[in-house]
């Protein structure tokens, strides 16, 4: 359903797109290329998995036209993620793009910080509105176990330049199930020290396995309150798959995201558009529509916004039925889907 004010004059203007279940829809997660420079162990298998064709990622320009498309039904916040990012030659040129769209208020990107401290001088240039960083340890060789690449040095120095140019910082922290509690102290003390946000993320089915594995995430709420008993949640005032939590002395905050207990879903205000072009409702369903289809067989804009407004009043209640109704053998893998 989109609505619109009844003195509305413009399609663009005072527009908000609903779901089935009430729920707005604002947030469009973007992912640009399931190419990585990282092989973490729960995003991809050890032998890694093939890397889709170029021709059959979209383009920036097609990208560009969802985009405004989107932007036109009421979307107002944009995050560009992968893979990663910054693997896509051309990636920056398009942020600056995306940067004039009418109607996108703000724009974010996800990246592994492997390749960004060379761009972060542009991006705070363009105005990005935050960033998120990968990061699972601050422990080198723990962190070549992790990726399975020895790019320790590189993403350290990502995290200092971006701290050192106050661009709005959140650290991602997959907890695994070899996670220690030293660990997730000494990525909280990043949170002590700066006013950045470190969330801690549930480890999800997404590791591109043949046979899913039986995950094994136990509390992390209880966990993290056992660890910090002082912490206490913060009110937020717009939706958000994080809850946020302060400390006694903190400058920055520490969060959870439950991705895969998918508690925050009777809130969830995003859809994602995967590198092929197809558009997800929901994290975990398999795909509702063929975007990349309907640009290449010359559906006009009219057409597509159709195509999406029917798809949004058939989403999911939450992430369990979508995953029921998905019905899959083999995990796929999360830099296909866009993390």
């Amino acid at each position: 359903m989109l609505l619109r004010h009844a003195n509305s004059q413009s399609p663009i203007l005072d527009t908000c797109l609903m779901d089935n279940h009430g729920r707005p829809i604002n947030y469009l997660r973007l992912s640009i290329t399931d190419r990585c420079n990282l092989r973490c162990r729960y995003c991809r298998p050890e032998e890694g998995v093939p890397f889709i064709g170029h021709e059959e990622i979209l383009s920036f320009e097609e990208l560009e036209r969802l985009t405004i498309i989107f932007c036109a039904l009421g979307v107002e916040k944009l995050r560009v993620t992968g893979g990663e990012p910054f693997a896509r030659k051309g990636c920056l040129p398009f942020l600056q793009r995306l940067r004039n769209i009418k109607g996108l208020n703000s724009l974010h990107v996800t990246t592994n910080g492997v390749e960004t401290e060379q761009y972060l001088a542009s991006l705070s240039e363009l105005g990005i509105d935050s960033i998120n960083l990968s990061l699972d340890t601050l422990d080198h060789r723990r962190f070549w176990r992790i990726t399975r690449r020895d790019h320790f040095a590189n993403v350290m120095q990502t995290l200092q330049d971006i701290i050192e140019r106050r661009i709005p910082l959140k650290i991602n922290s997959v907890i695994l199930a070899d996670t220690s509690d030293e660990e997730i102290i000494g990525l909280a003390r990043l949170a002590q020290k700066f006013p950045i946000t470190l969330r801690f993320i549930e480890k999800m089915p997404f590791s591109g396995s043949a046979r899913p594995e039986k995950l094994v995430n136990g509390n992390l709420l209880q966990r993290l309150k056992r660890i910090f008993p002082a912490m206490k949640e913060c009110p937020q005032s717009s939706p958000s798959t994080a809850r946020i939590y302060s400390l006694p002395r903190y400058k920055g905050s520490i969060g959870i995201i439950h991705g895969y207990s998918r508690l925050f879903c009777s809130t969830c205000n995003k859809v994602r558009i995967t590198p092929t072009g197809m558009l997800k409702t929901c994290l975990y369903d398999n795909g509702v529509l063929d975007l990349k289809k309907m640009l290449r067989s010359g559906a006009d804009n009219g057409q597509i916004e159709a195509a999406i407004l029917y798809c949004i009043q058939k989403r999911c209640i939450n992430g369990h039925e979508a995953e029921l109704l998905a019905k899959r053998d083999k995990e796929p893998s999360m830099a296909s889907i866009g993390g």
